[in-house]
């Protein structure tokens, strides 16, 4: 299901730390702000808001659903380490299409797909090729960068799912809006799980990219 942003209500019960909720607004992709406060923002008025330390507790707070009980909610460790969510669906969405990244071997076409999924998860994938989900071989670059991508975002969704809604949350706020994160098909059920460990324990040897 996707992620409804609601106006978190004011009560006594939110208390989580206000760098937690600095944080938290800091991490957010300006689309999730706009779509709360106005479409019309201009991207250098929504950075200026998100580094405001002032407004960034008020800014939590509305991004977060009301329906939320975070009365004793725990700031655990981010699921994903901190890393980017969206280059993390692309670790995952390069194993799903393992099989057309070794068919990919012309250099012009294999520069192309680098360039749009980046070197490192073009090795991953390949690394990974015995757990390959898909059997549809794409031969064109860009159009395999796009579905490795929305695969990969479809299987961070259902991934998602199996976890507390604020750890969804903190996760989701760093997409843009209207991914294939947001509403996965139940084909990517049967995988997702399978892929993320996998992904996750790449992560845990890498550098937190925020």
């Amino acid at each position: 299901m996707p992620i409804r942003m609601q106006t978190l209500k004011r009560n006594d019960s939110f208390k989580l730390p206000f760098t937690v909720l600095g944080e938290l607004a800091a991490s957010t992709h300006p689309t999730r702000l706009a779509a709360r406060l106005d479409p019309a923002l201009s991207a250098a008025t929504l950075v200026r808001l998100q580094n405001n330390q002032r407004l960034q507790p008020r800014l939590a707070k509305l991004l977060l659903d009301d329906g939320m009980d975070l009365n004793g909610s725990v700031w655990g460790s981010d699921l994903l380490h901190g890393h980017d969510p969206r280059q993390t669906a692309v670790f995952a969405g390069s194993i799903w299409h393992a099989r057309s990244l070794l068919k990919l071997v012309s250099k012009p076409e294999v520069t192309v797909l680098i360039e749009r999924i980046g070197a490192e998860a073009h090795t991953f994938g390949i690394r990974h090729q015995a757990q390959a989900i898909s059997t549809s071989l794409i031969a064109d670059p860009e159009k395999l960068a796009r579905q490795i991508e929305h695969d990969g975002l479809a299987c961070l969704g259902v991934w998602l799912d199996g976890h507390s809604l604020l750890d969804r949350h903190r996760v989701f706020l760093r997409l843009p809006v209207g991914t294939a994160a947001e509403n996965p098909a139940t084909e990517y059920r049967h995988a997702a799980d399978q892929l993320f460990s996998l992904v996750l324990a790449h992560l845990t040897t890498e550098v937190p990219a925020i």
